[in-house]
Parts: C-alpha cells; structure tokens; sequence
C-alpha cells in the first residue's frame, strides 16, 4: 500500500452531461479535471469510475435483452472514460484506462498489479466497462475497485447533493442525512448505491462520500473532508 493518501472518485454519467442531461458538458469535465489535477498535485492517489447514464439507461427499455442492455452500458462508460481521460491528458496529467475486457489498444487489460504501480507513478486511473458482466452496476466495480487497491475512501459525485430519507424531487420536504450507515441504507431501502455494492461495502468497509458534483470545487472539498453532501459510515 503506498503512504500516500488513495482515493477513489465516481462520477455519474448525467452529472458529466451537466444542463444537457445528455453526452458531455466540456466546461463541466474541465471544472473535475482541474480539482483533480489540483488533488494529484497533493500527492494524492486517485482513481475513477464513470457511470452511463449521460448515454443510456438500459433498464428503461423493455425490448432489449437485459444481458444487451447491460453491454451497451459498459461501453457507454468506455466512451466517458475514453473522453474525460483525454481532456484530464489536455490539462497535463498522465492518464491510464483499464477495462475488464480487451478493447484492441484503445484501454489496458485490468491487472491489479499494473494499476497499482501506474497510481504509485502518479497517474490517473480510469477503470471503464463495469465488472464486465451484465447485472453488475458501476456502484459495485467502484467498491471492488476501491477494496484491491486499498483506497482510503470512495467520492461519489452525483448529480444530487447527498442522501435524503425519500426523493427531493418529489417530496420538498424530504430530510437530508449528515451521516447514514451501510445498514441503514439498505434497511431503509434507499438506493443511493445498488444492492450487491452496500453489501460488499457492509462485509468489507471502506467509507464513502456523496455529494453534488455541480457545486463549486466540490471533488477538492470532498477530498478534504469538507463537502456539504452525506458521508456514508461502515
């Protein structure tokens, strides 16, 4: 494990998309890439996972084989990660894209090793196309990725300021959480993060953050401990 400080940052597909709601806001992407930059700057360790959903939502469609949809996913997210990770390149970091599948020379197949003596380096890792799988959700390749390589926290940068007791959307009264456990997550059934990842999360802890990318410099404030989202106990 490196003395440096490890972390972790999801970034969901629909914050990247920023007022668009669909593909990529550059202003938005160049706003993380200098928080970031500034972060590795620091000496800290990071690496990321990017959700899809600024191309698709398989689940919504009810023609396509779950199996299908799930691959149309990981590739959404080969896309993202193909695209942030060039204009993190445009702002003078040195980057590196993994994939649990070969994508000809386009990204590196995943080895745990190899990423970790890439992040030891200094570089920016992107880890694209889910766990591979279908019916697994990034969420999970975010705390799998984040238990191998003993990051030291998991940022979740959302287009949402934090967890709330029912949908700010529909209900203005819904409560916002400080702080929540893993257990209550799932006991309350909130579905910030999926299933199979509060449960990996429960057996093995590593603790999490979330919060709302669009506030300002909020990736640097969350790795400093001091963004207005909800951190998520074990």
């Amino acid at each position: 494990m490196s003395h440096h400080r490890r972390v972790l940052l999801k970034l969901s597909g629909e914050a990247l998309a920023g007022e668009k709601k669909t593909g990529f806001d550059e202003e938005t992407v160049k706003k993380v890439a200098a928080q970031v930059k500034k972060a590795a700057e620091e000496g800290t360790e990071l690496c990321l996972v990017i959700g899809g959903g600024n191309f698709w939502r398989g689940r919504s469609s009810k023609s396509i084989d779950r199996t299908k949809a799930d691959a149309i996913g990981m590739l959404a997210t080969v896309m993202n990660c193909l695209y942030v990770s060039e204009i993190f390149r445009s702002e003078g970091m040195q980057t590196e894209i993994y994939t649990p599948f070969v994508c000809g020379s386009v990204t590196k197949l995943y080895s745990k090793d190899e990423a970790d003596a890439d992040m030891k380096a200094g570089k920016i890792l992107f880890f694209a196309g889910g766990l591979g799988h279908p019916y697994f959700s990034t969420d999970t390749i975010c705390v799998l990725r984040a238990l191998e390589l003993e990051c030291d926290e998991i940022l979740l940068a959302k287009s949402i300021d934090g967890v709330y007791d029912s949908d700010p959307g529909k209900n203005p009264d819904a409560k916002k959480y400080d702080t929540i456990s893993v257990a209550e997550l799932v006991s309350k059934d909130l579905k910030v993060i999926d299933g199979t990842a509060a449960a990996l999360c429960r057996d093995y802890p590593v603790p999490m953050q979330i919060f709302d990318l669009a506030a300002e410099d909020s990736i640097y404030h969350a790795m400093h401990g001091d963004a207005k989202g909800t951190r998520i106990t074990v």
